[in-house]
Order: structure tokens, then sequence, then C-alpha cells
């Protein structure tokens, strides 16, 4: 699937009420790479609002914010994966999410 095919399929998913979080996830980081911040930060804060547990989110906006220089929302998203991964006992989420915030300080 081309990139633009594989946007236009995933905003359809999105847009026909899917709430598969892989679907949402798949957007935003399609909007990330594709680097439409504001629509990015968009999907990821509708999925965290739909699964606040889908834990991999959070690493990946925070470090989209840290790269566009939001560090003060970086830092908010990264801690809020801290607490989740806590939540769900994802030591490996956990510990790639507290690396990330302590590049961050």
């Amino acid at each position: 699937m081309t990139e633009s095919k594989r946007l236009a399929f995933l905003q359809k998913t999105t847009a026909d009420g899917s709430t598969d979080p892989l679907a949402w996830y798949g957007l935003a980081m399609e909007y990330r790479k594709l680097e439409r911040w504001d629509e990015a930060l968009q999907t990821f804060a509708s999925l965290r609002t739909m699964k606040p547990d889908y834990v991999a989110m959070y690493l990946m906006c925070g470090q989209m914010l840290e790269g566009i220089a939001r560090q003060d929302e970086a830092r908010e998203w990264l801690q809020a994966g801290i607490e989740q991964a806590r939540l769900k006992n994802d030591s490996h989420a956990l510990g790639e999410l507290e690396s990330a915030l302590d590049a961050l300080d």
C-alpha cells in the first residue's frame, strides 16, 4: 500500500467510527511521518481519550513533541505514559518512557 493510500485508508477507517486503537495509532504515526504535527497531536489525543491504556502512543507523541521543541507538552505525555505503563505492569514501556523523560531534563 502506498503512503497516500495508507493515509486515506486510515483516515476513512477512523472517520467511519472505528475504535480500533491500532487504526488511530497508525493514523497519528502517518501524520507524524508527514510532519503534519497538529493533526498527529490531535489524533494521538483522540486515541488517548478513547484508550488511555494504549501505552505506545505516549512515547511516540512525547518524542514527536520533543522534536518540534514543545518540551512541556512532551513531558506531560511521557509522564502520563509512565503512569499507564505502571498500571499495566509494562516494564519495557516504562523503561523507554523513563529514559525519554530523563533525556528531556
